[in-house]
Parts: C-alpha cells; structure tokens; sequence
C-alpha cells in the first residue's frame, strides 16, 4: 500500500500520543512490541491500510519552543505533558510556523511564547512536503484558526480532519466547499476511545433501550493539560461545552436536563482527566433511579487510537475520489458529525465499510 502522507496542525499533548502511537504500533506489526495483544486498538487494517503506512511529512505550532525543532522532539517540548510510553526516531521533519489568529487563549498567553518570525504560506508548506491530509488539533475555541488551515488545506489539495470543536464537515457551507474540491472532510471535535462522552451516551442508549424515561444529567470534567487551563477562558469553553452537550443531547429522542464541558483546571493532575457522571431518571411505575459514575483517564491517549482509525479511513475516500463530509467515518470517530448516529450504529457501520461492505 503507498503511504498515508500527513500534515499535523497543533504540536500539543494528542499530537505526542499520536505520534508516540504510531511508532508503539509499527513496532508491534514487526513483533518487536512488548506485546502481540492489540491492547485499545482494533482495527490492524482499515480499507487494506495499516498504521505502518501513515507518515508525518509536516508539522505546524506557533510556540517558539517548538518551532524549528525535529516533531520526534516538539512532541515532549514544554508545556506538553503527555505519557510518555514510546521513543520516537528522528523524523527529519521540522515544525514549521503556523498562524496564531485566535488560537491562543488569555490563560494559555503565560505558558505559551509565541514566535515573532515570519509564518510561512501554509498551503505552499503543505505542497512542498507532499502532504495529502491534514490533521487538525488546535485548541478548544479556534475558531478563524481552525477555519484558516482548512482553507489552506483546499488551497494545497488536503483532506482535512477537524478534531477541535468548531464546525466544518457539521457545516453545509464547508461541506459544500470541500465536495466542490473533491476533497474528504471528517469531524467536528474528537470523541475520545474512553472518555467521558462515549460512555455517557452508550449508557444513555441502553436506559433508553430498557424504557427507562431520563429526567436530569452532567457530565463534567477537571483536567491539567493546557486544553483543560484554555478551557478557563469563558468564551472558548461555551463552544466545548456546546458540543458535548449537543453530542449527549442528541442520544435521547426527547428533550432532558443536560450539563456537559469541562468545569476546572488542576495543574497537579497534568495530562490526567477526572469525568462526573450523574443520570436521574424513572423506570417501572415511575420508580427513581440515580446513577454517579467517576472516570479517570489520561487524556492523550484516549483520542490517539481513534484518530488511526479516521486517518486510514480518509485516506480510503482520498483512493475513491470523494468530496465532502464523511458520514461513516465521521459519526463513529467524533461527538458532531455531520450525520449523528447512535453509538452502535456508528461502529457497526464503519465495522462495516473496514470489511469492504459499507460505503463511506
């Protein structure tokens, strides 16, 4: 198979996991891993491709302690915090300066420095290291960044994959734009393997398969990575939250009490995550039932494995010549696709297009 040619857009904590992951994983299809059992990772293959074909061919930040240094050593620079579990080679591939717009938040401006030198064309940058995708991991709340590098990724002839929360394949006008260049999009904000969102919504769906009527819930998380401390910042976390409480929302086919986001940041806890889940409802002649539930994850992680998946199944749509928001792949590895689906049906779908039987 060729290779899966990518460019990474936010050198922060998922970046690192990512990366870390896929030298985790080309090690263990050589049997040099510590392990043959795929622990959290279930798909070897995904449309013939393996995570042994993805390559980072360009990197992008706008922290001068990342710019200019190899992505094999950005990826453990300062303020990143994520688990370390894999070395990573050289790569020979230098972090290039990208666009700050609105991408750094009021409590991020005194841990991140930002580079005064010149950034350059990001679609010529794109181009010129072949890349054929990119991968979108800026901060929560990015707005005119986020919708910038898709702009440059149409420019450069990318597909485009929105892991922050900020609408683009959930957006008509940005479907249309990017069915009109023939490009795959998949998103909008990641949802992680483990984290709070899939298991609020999976034990949503089950109550509401066992007929119980849900009255109140929350689903709130503390956190210590940076995308928990810009969270802080009023404005940003109000589209998070928008997201996440739209993704739960929209498991039930009636309206209930729902609270969903991130509520704090705790430095102590680092990349670590603590999620609160609490769900009222009634069953059987109106009896009460009350459910808490506590998640504690490393956040890094949790999304690394999910975005293999997306990468592979974009790079499938790339091979097909499709355009546009990607359905399958989009509902089954993010909280507001542009088609929601329950969970289930989700992966059952793209389980289904990993066979060869469903189309994208």
């Amino acid at each position: 198979m060729p290779e899966i040619k990518i460019a990474i857009i936010g050198i922060g904590n998922c970046c690192s996991a990512f990366v870390q992951g896929l030298y985790y994983l080309k090690a263990k299809e050589k049997g040099e891993g510590p392990s043959k059992e795929n622990l959290g990772f279930p798909y070897p293959e995904v449309g013939g491709y393996k995570v042994s074909d993805i390559s980072v061919v360009a990197a992008f930040d706008i922290d001068v302690n990342k710019i200019g240094k190899d992505l094999s050593e950005a990826i453990f620079s300062e303020p990143n915090t994520a688990w370390r579990f894999q070395e990573v080679p050289e790569l020979g591939v230098k972090v290039l300066k990208g666009k700050a717009l609105d991408g750094i938040g009021d409590h991020l401006k005194g841990i991140i420095q930002l580079d005064d030198s010149p950034a350059p064309e990001i679609s010529r940058a794109l181009k010129d290291a072949g890349a054929e995708l990119a991968l979108n991991l800026i901060p929560s709340g990015a707005v005119k960044a986020s919708r910038h590098y898709a702009k440059e990724a149409i420019k450069a002839g990318c597909a485009f994959i929105n892991a922050t929360p900020v609408t683009l394949a959930s957006d008509k006008e940005w479907g249309r734009r990017f069915s009109k260049a023939g490009l795959p999009l998949a998103g909008d904000d990641l949802m992680d393997q483990a984290g709070s969102t899939v298991f609020h919504k999976a034990i949503l769906e089950a109550l509401h398969r066992r007929n119980i009527r849900i009255e109140k819930s929350y689903s709130l998380d503390v956190g210590g990575g940076t995308e928990d401390l810009n969270a802080l910042e009023r404005q940003r976390n109000l589209l998070k939250r928008r997201f996440k409480t739209e993704s739960i929302r929209a498991t039930l086919p009636y309206n209930f009490q729902i609270a969903a986001g991130t509520t704090d940041y705790v430095g102590s806890l680092k990349n670590k995550r603590v999620s609160y889940l609490w769900i009222e409802g009634r069953y059987f002649a109106g009896a009460p039932i009350s459910i808490d539930i506590k998640v504690t994850s490393l956040d890094a992680p949790n999304g690394a494995g999910v975005l293999m998946d997306v990468v592979r199944g974009v790079k499938v749509a790339l091979d097909q010549g499709l355009g546009g928001p990607l359905e399958v792949v989009s509902a089954y590895g993010f909280k507001v696709p542009p088609s929601p689906m329950p969970i289930q049906e989700a992966m059952r779908r793209f389980e289904a297009f990993v066979k060869g039987k469903e189309a994208l």
